[in-house]
């Protein structure tokens, strides 16, 4: 199985390639007047695909295997060690939105 990360840092170099600078900056002003998105509409629509994957979204939302498909994750972790799971599930996604 391959990540979706690999997807999505294709997306990004592809991008930097397209602008011809990793300065988040000169990014942003390339966009002036047309954005990004219209001439790269197909990998604008394979970043939504891979950035819903990647946080194991609906979906997308069955990271276990079959066998583990009672929610193990629930059973296994309780109080704190359960909060951060979530913790690092819903960062995950704030990134991925950023």
């Amino acid at each position: 199985m391959i990540s979706y990360s690999i997807s999505l840092s294709l997306i990004y170099l592809t991008i930097i390639f397209c602008v011809g600078s990793v300065d988040l900056l000169t990014i942003l002003n390339s966009q002036a007047n047309i954005p990004l998105v219209i001439p790269l509409a197909p990998v604008a629509s394979l970043f939504i695909i891979s950035a819903i994957a990647e946080c194991n979204r609906s979906p997308f939302d069955l990271p276990e295997a079959e066998s583990e498909l009672v929610s193990g994750f629930n059973t296994e972790h309780s109080g704190i060690s359960f909060a951060f799971f979530f913790l690092g599930e819903y960062s995950n996604m704030l990134f991925i939105a950023t």
